[in-house]
This record gives structure tokens, sequence and C-alpha cells, in this order.
């Protein structure tokens, strides 16, 4: 089990742009058409990005959150970190 229950999520939508990566690599070499491999880049985009906003929202929501309420980190530092993450958003 992961430490976090939006990993497997995250690994999920990664595993998918991975396969369109593969894909968008054949369709290059097969010199399929431009608008065609555009597309699948598209999805490999958006796939990462959500990957990547789930990531930071699931900090966001329980790692920062835990750690404030229980005390273990100074506000300044939780508030450093909390802008730090969300420059990724």
């Amino acid at each position: 089990m992961t430490a976090h229950d939006s990993h497997p999520d995250i690994i999920k939508r990664l595993k998918r742009a991975e396969g369109h990566l593969k894909s968008i690599i054949t369709m290059l070499e097969q010199e399929r058409g431009c608008l065609a491999i555009a597309q699948q880049l598209q999805a490999v985009e958006r796939a990462v990005s959500q990957a990547k906003k789930t990531l930071v929202h699931d900090h966001i929501d329980h790692c920062l959150e835990r750690t404030v309420r229980a005390g273990r980190q100074s506000a300044d530092d939780t508030i450093r970190e909390f802008k730090a993450i969300t420059k990724y958003l």
C-alpha cells in the first residue's frame, strides 16, 4: 500500500501517458500525419498535467494539513512549503 491514496490513480495516469508516448514514437517512425501525432501528444500532456495536479492537491490536503495539525512544523515552514509546491499547479 502506498503512503497516499492518490498514488495508485497517479500511477495509472502515468502508465497511460507512457503508452501514448510509445504510440507517438511508432507514429513518427511510420511517418503518420502530424494532426494525429499532435492529438496523441495532447493526450500525454493532459495525463501528465492531471497526475501532477492530483499529486500537488493530495500533498496540500493531507501532508501539509497533517503536519500543521500535529505541530511537527512551524507555520512559517508550512507556508513556505505550500508556496513552493503550488508553483507546480
